[in-house]
């Protein structure tokens, strides 16, 4: 019994992630209540007409599951404070999605009739579609999270002082793109989702981390004011070597 009650306080960070529940209810409530039948926006351009569907990317897109549940796991054993950030991040922009799926009902319209293959691969997709409903799409959860965990993960100082850090970062960064090419080829996204979800992206990580600071000056603070004085003194020290 100690040693659980031990873990409940060394762990007990872990509190947020009960936020999760919340989104899961509003998610479900919205699953509901936006169907053909009460109408939404379709999100839809020419350009997704150009993007063929393919089903082998069923597979990175149900890596998301394990990309992103496996790395907040892994910052809430390692590291509190990156844990902290990368929920945040990722409920932040988890939250506003809902917010505006319920002001503004949308869906796509492009997946496809028929299945032009049959195969396991298809069978997943098949799967996908029956479970999961092509509405509240804007901006794309998937898209969103994906983004927020490869930021969380490349700035993560206990990674990239792993043996194998840098790998793990281009693997974080190559499974992230395919998750994101995932949601175009498998039709479950329009490129509108996607773009939304990378421009909300870049709002909340100015909230999050913050956005580089500039004095009233105009000189950047902290790391790059000290590398432009240090340039300044070294060709300060040309100079005079030169004039000698």
């Amino acid at each position: 019994m100690e040693r659980i009650i031990k873990l409940i306080k060394k762990y007990r960070c872990a509190w947020v992630l009960y936020y999760g529940i919340l989104y899961l209810l509003w998610f479900w409530v919205l699953e509901k209540s936006v169907t053909k039948a009460t109408g939404f926006h379709v999100m839809h351009t020419r350009f997704d007409d150009m993007i063929p569907f393919c089903e082998y990317f069923i597979v990175p897109y149900f890596l998301w599951f394990i990309y992103i549940f496996g790395g907040v796991l892994y910052f809430l054993f390692v590291n509190r404070s990156d844990f902290y950030h990368v929920t945040a991040f990722l409920y932040s922009g988890m939250i506003l999605s809902l917010v505006i799926c319920t002001i503004y009902p949308n869906g796509t319209d492009l997946r496809p009739a028929l299945m032009p293959h049959k195969n396991i691969f298809t069978d997943w997709v098949a799967w996908l579609y029956r479970t999961d409903t092509c509405t509240n799409v804007f901006p794309s959860v998937h898209v969103y999270n994906s983004i927020a965990m490869h930021i969380a993960i490349m700035k993560s100082k206990d990674i990239a002082g792993l043996k194998h850090g840098a790998l793990i970062r281009r693997g974080s960064f190559l499974l992230a793109l395919l998750i994101c090419l995932a949601t175009l080829f498998l039709k479950q996204h329009s490129l509108l989702d996607v773009s939304a979800s990378c421009i909300l992206a870049s709002i909340v990580y100015g909230f999050v981390y913050g956005y580089p600071v500039f004095e009233e000056d105009g000189v950047p603070d902290g790391e790059l004011a000290a590398e432009r004085e240090l340039s300044k003194r070294r060709l300060r020290l040309i100079s005079k070597r030169r004039e000698s």
